[in-house]
C-alpha cells in the first residue's frame, strides 16, 4: 500500500505497534488508531504547521487550547507543562549555519498513547531519529516516552559540536588578542562570540531541569525504564552547560586581556611622542633664547659661539637621550 497524502508541513504520521513495528496512517485515522488499546502509539511530526493542521491534532488527540496556542507561535521559554494527562515539552535547538548559530524552537505533546513534536525555525530533522528508534523496536515499545528521549537526546548532542566550534574559534582569536596590532574585528568577533554563547547557554540551562522533572516525575507517562535514558540525557546537558560556562568566562577575560593591551600599547606610544617632544623642546628652547633682542648673551660676540652653542645643544640632546633609553621612553 502506498503511504498516505499528508500536508507539506506534516513531515510524519505513523502508529507503532505493541512491538514497535510502523506503519504510516492519515491524520483522520488518528483517533481510530488511538480507540483501539492494543499498546500501540501514534508519533507526529510537523514543520512550522499552519493553525488548521494544529486544530486538527488538538481535535484528534484532545490537546489542551493553551499547549496547542503555545505551539501556534514560536519564541517560547523552554519549559515543561502538565496538562492533565499530557505534558507540553518546548525546548530550544540550535544550528550551524554559514558559520552562525542560528536558533529554533521545538515542541512536543506527551500523551499516554501519543507523541507530537514540532519544528519552528532552524532545527535538524528529526528523520535520523527515528529511523535510529526503529531499529530497536524493543527499546520502541517502551512507548512514547522513549520517542521524547531520543528527540531530546538529538537536540542536546546537537549542542556539542557547536560547543566545540566556540572553543575553537577562541582558540584561532587568542593569536589576534596577543598580537601587536590592534585589530577592530579581533573585538567584534569576541563580542559575537559571547552573544551567542549567551543565547546557547540560555537553551541549556533551562533543558536541565526539563530532563531532571523527566526522570524523577510524571510516573503515568514516563516509564521507570526510560526514566534511565533521560538521566543519560540530563548528564549530557550538564556537561555542555559547564562548558557553556567555562567558554563564557574565557570570553570575558579575552575581551577583557585585548582592551588592557590595547591601554598599555596606547600608553607605550605617548610615551615615545612624549620622549621625542622633550628631546625637540631642549635645542628649542636653548635657541628661543638666542632668539631674542638682548645684547647681554653669553658669548653672543665671541668668535666660537656658534660651535660652543651646536655642541651644547648636542650634549643636552644626547643627555636627554640616554636618559630616556635608561627609563624606557625611548
Amino acid at each position: 500500500m502506498s503511504d498516505p497524502v499528508l500536508p507539506a508541513c506534516v513531515i510524519n504520521c505513523v502508529v507503532y505497534d505493541r512491538n514497535g513495528k510502523r506503519a504510516d496512517i492519515t491524520l483522520d485515522a488518528i483517533s481510530d488508531a488511538l480507540a483501539v488499546d492494543d499498546g500501540s502509539f501514534v508519533w507526529v511530526g510537523l514543520y512550522e504547521p499552519e493553525d488548521a493542521i494544529l486544530d486538527k491534532l488538538q481535535e484528534e488527540f484532545g490537546l489542551h487550547d493553551l499547549a496547542v496556542e503555545d505551539a501556534q507561535h514560536a519564541h517560547q521559554r523552554p519549559k515543561i507543562e502538565a496538562y492533565g494527562n499530557s505534558l507540553f515539552v518546548a525546548v530550544h535547538t540550535a544550528q550551524s549555519v554559514d558559520d552562525r548559530i542560528r536558533f529554533g524552537e521545538t515542541h512536543a505533546f506527551l500523551g499516554p498513547r501519543y507523541l507530537v513534536t514540532v519544528r519552528h525555525g532552524a532545527s535538524l530533522s528529526y528523520a535520523p531519529v527515528r529511523a535510529r528508534v526503529e531499529r530497536e523496536p524493543e527499546l520502541l515499545a517502551l512507548g512514547p516516552a522513549y520517542g521524547l528521549y531520543a528527540v531530546l537526546d538529538f537536540i542536546v548532542d546537537n549542542y556539542l559540536p557547536i560547543v566545540s566550534e566556540f572553543r575553537d574559534s577562541l582558540n584561532a582569536l587568542e593569536q589576534d588578542i596577543f598580537a601587536e596590532t590592534f585589530r577592530r574585528d579581533t573585538i567584534v568577533k569576541l563580542y559575537e562570540l559571547k552573544r551567542e554563547l549567551t543565547q546557547l547557554r540560555l537553551a541549556v540551562a533551562p533543558m536541565q531541569d526539563i530532563l531532571a522533572q523527566l526522570t524523577r516525575m510524571h510516573g503515568s507517562l514516563v516509564p521507570d525504564e526510560v526514566r534511565l535514558y533521560f538521566r543519560d540525557v540530563l548528564d549530557h546537558a550538564m556537561r555542555v552547560n559547564e562548558t557553556t560556562d567555562t567558554l563564557r568566562e574565557m570570553l570575558t577575560a579575552a575581551m577583557s586581556v585585548n582592551l588592557s593591551l590595547v591601554t598599555v600599547n596606547q600608553g607605550e606610544v605617548v610615551k615615545k611622542l612624549a620622549g621625542w617632544a622633550a628631546l625637540l623642546a631642549a635645542p628649542t628652547l636653548i635657541a628661543s633664547w638666542y632668539g631674542m633682542n638682548f645684547d647681554a648673551m653669553p658669548e653672543l660676540h665671541g668668535r666660537w659661539s656658534y660651535p660652543i652653542l651646536i655642541a651644547l645643544v648636542v650634549v643636552v640632546v644626547l643627555g636627554l637621550y640616554r636618559y630616556l633609553k635608561k627609563v624606557r621612553w625611548l
